[in-house]
């Protein structure tokens, strides 16, 4: 894996923002695309960054199953907010790429590999839930057998400004799988926001000689005890605001042993199909390919774009889809989510970030689902008809 343990090996108090905006300074200069938290259309969303007042100072957002508002805050914090309807896979993992080209010739036809140069990439304002969500995808588009060549490519040139979360959303749930609010790994920086008595301080800790040297060229002061110890009260703090929490125990053995319980169908009867939870997850990866030709049929492109296991054409095989009913692939999604990916992978497939609660259209609950369907498997279970 590329991303093990991040000790840290320094830490320093730098202003905000001039701080941060020599961060920045610094990434460009050593020739990295800055990518970070921005605003737009009444979101926030992640774009390139060059300077501290691209990033959406003083806002916050309001999060409820499907409702999404932002909101102005009392004060001017730059990462005082949870997480919007983007991930970074938009980035590390497009939704649409090329994957070759192909021309007729006299000779036959040529195939031409996508030869991608994507750039080094700094991620600027990652969180904890979300660095989780890059390491799911680090053991299955990098170090699995089947290794992706562009996310590998972008993930190998990758540097990391990660934020200890000092907002929590209404439907953030990371405290149930232990993916934050704290950042632990995979990070070159780590930013913790103090509060107002320490003057719009922000402590940076090094997890990475990179980060080290990203440091040494910025203003900063050495860190005492006193503002560890303030960093430590913001992430604990952070920690008893979850929205949400999610019952993990025994959940595997619960999904994969019950497809039969009442309460499948009755999310069903509210699922759209639309798939919108799977955009916003920052660990699905699944994916279709087209192929598409020009008018003189002279040239050709095959391109890879996000797919959903909510959509017919994903589980079409000849004669018809075998998940016809939205049932059948709402249990999908949930079912390898929560369970098979760690039959796969080793570690569940949600990291708590709420996405899919927030920008479902319905506002459908995964942490309320998962609670149903233990209840009604118990209460099964107590009058001796279980599924298990």
């Amino acid at each position: 894996m590329l991303t093990e343990h991040s000790p840290i090996v320094e830490r320093s108090i730098i202003d905000a923002p001039t701080g941060i905006q020599a961060v920045i300074d610094v990434l460009s200069r050593d020739g990295y695309r800055v990518l970070g938290p921005t605003l737009k259309d009444d979101a926030i969303v992640y774009g390139d960054v060059s300077r501290v007042t691209d990033l959406p100072i003083g806002w916050t957002d309001i999060q409820a199953p499907g409702r999404y508002q932002l909101k102005r805050r009392c004060d001017r914090a730059l990462f005082g907010f949870a997480v919007g309807p983007h991930s970074w896979k938009h980035f590390l993992y497009p939704p649409n790429a090329r994957v070759f080209s192909a021309r007729k010739t006299r000779d036959g036809v040529i195939f031409t590999p996508v030869d991608e140069a994507p750039g080094k990439l700094a991620l600027l304002g990652v969180r904890a839930c979300e660095l989780n969500a890059i390491q799911v995808h680090d053991r299955v588009l990098h170090d699995g057998p089947f290794a992706d060549p562009s996310y590998a490519s972008r993930r190998r040139q990758m540097f990391v400004v990660a934020v200890n979360c000092s907002h929590a959303g209404g439907t953030c749930f990371c405290v149930s799988l232990a993916c934050g609010p704290a950042v632990e790994a995979g990070f070159d920086l780590a930013l913790t926001e103090l509060t107002p008595a320490f003057r719009d301080a922000i402590l940076v800790e090094a997890g990475s000689e990179a980060g080290i040297a990203v440091l040494a060229q910025i203003a900063r002061q050495s860190a005492t005890q006193e503002h560890v110890a303030a960093a430590h009260a913001v992430v604990q703090q952070t920690a008893t605001q979850m929205g949400r929490t999610m019952q993990t125990e025994g959940i595997k053995e619960l999904l994969q042993n019950n497809p039969h319980l009442p309460r499948w169908k009755t999310v069903a009867d509210r699922c759209l199909t639309c798939g919108n939870c799977t955009m916003v997850c920052p660990t699905c990866f699944c994916t279709t390919v087209e192929d598409h030709s020009d008018i003189s049929g002279e040239n050709a492109e095959r391109i890879r774009s996000w797919d959903s296991c909510f959509t017919l054409d994903f589980s079409y095989l000849h004669g018809g889809s075998v998940r016809s009913s939205a049932s059948s692939r709402y249990r999908q999604w949930l079912t390898h989510k929560l369970a098979n990916w760690i039959d796969q992978f080793g570690t569940s497939g949600c990291v708590g970030c709420g996405r899919c609660i927030t920008w479902c259209p319905v506002g459908i609950d995964i942490t309320e689902e998962v609670a149903a369907l233990k209840a009604e498997f118990e209460a099964a279970s107590a009058q001796g008809d279980g599924d298990a």
